[in-house]
């Protein structure tokens, strides 16, 4: 999506909210590179007074930014880390939207719908919730932070999870509710294609993955459970991916015209290229892991004083 010399004689449409979604997707980039390594510093300067390696030194040394943990830094500090987290907001909103209002403009059955942006916000979300609690139950049980990550903390996430599934049901129910609304006829065949048609079990499997299994975090010891977390969690993902997969496909595969019809059948490259996409999210999130902290250091040394504190009064 970038201007490039036009050896096709092709050029970006600018006036296509695809464009502006890599600008979109590049800001919020940039925004949440900027918030997470904010959020690191006091603890990359932790690991700087801990290395005993000349070479570990001066790599933490320069990223922790010459941090001493004065109140100049702490304010300074705080600043920075509320700032970029004020920005990261409409972000999320303006990411996850752009795409969605292409669809929304169009006029292929099963996307021309103003619900398409709020219903892709909310399934971002709720797909993003679900990979961040499968996350945070992998490295709490592989690395033994049970005294770290808590249940209370899985409490919270289950609760979230079930939140923004619920409003993503809505979305569903709402779908279906603008189409029979509407009585357009193209919409109406959609729908009745994605109920029954050949890629039924692509709408059949969102809904079970997405919202059978959820309804178990209405129970507080479901959502305290880091297996059964998990696999709730899991279960929302291989949902949302038949979404995507019953979006696109159930909307094109059969266009207005009877002469297009055709069915869709995912080759080797589409296989191949989905599979590197996992790969490319999995490799630089275990460096991570392997190189900086994944717990943050300085929160936990203040509950800890808090703690201590408590005690002392108590």
């Amino acid at each position: 999506m970038f201007p490039y010399p036009a050896t096709m004689h092709i050029w970006p449409q600018f006036r296509s909210p695809l464009e502006w979604d890599i600008w979109a997707v590049l800001t919020y980039l940039t925004v949440s590179l900027a918030f997470w390594y904010a959020g690191l510093i006091p603890d990359l300067a932790a690991a700087r007074d801990r290395a005993t390696r000349r070479g570990w030194q001066i790599f933490f040394g320069i990223t922790s930014l010459g941090w001493r943990g004065s109140a100049s830094h702490w304010v300074r500090w705080q600043q920075a880390y509320r700032i970029t987290a004020a920005l990261a907001v409409p972000l999320v909103v303006s990411v996850h939207s752009e795409v969605s209002l292409l669809f929304a403009s169009g006029q292929i059955p099963g996307w021309h719908s103003t619900l398409f942006p709020p219903y892709f916000v909310l399934g971002a979300a709720f797909s993003g919730f679900a990979v961040v609690s499968i996350i945070a139950v992998s490295l709490r049980t592989w690395f033994g932070l049970g005294n770290l990550v808590t249940e209370d903390h899985l409490d919270v996430l289950g609760k979230v999870l079930l939140a923004t599934g619920l409003m993503t049901g809505y979305g569903y129910v709402f779908e279906v509710f603008d189409v029979l609304y509407s009585g357009n006829a193209h919409d109406m065949q959609t729908l009745l294609d994605r109920i029954g048609g050949a890629y039924a079990w692509t709408y059949w499997g969102a809904i079970v993955f997405n919202f059978i299994p959820l309804q178990l975090l209405w129970w507080r010891g479901v959502r305290r459970r880091g297996w059964s977390l998990l696999l709730i969690s899991v279960s929302v993902a291989v949902g949302m991916w038949l979404e995507r997969y019953m979006i696109l496909v159930t909307s094109l595969y059969r266009d207005f015209l009877v002469s297009s019809w055709s069915h869709f059948t995912p080759t080797f490259w589409d296989w191949s290229t989905y599979v590197g996409t996992i790969g490319l999210f999995l490799v630089p999130f275990l460096i991570a892991i392997r190189l900086i902290p994944t717990i943050s250091i300085f929160e936990t040394k203040e509950l800890l004083y808090e703690e201590k504190e408590e005690q002392a009064h108590g």
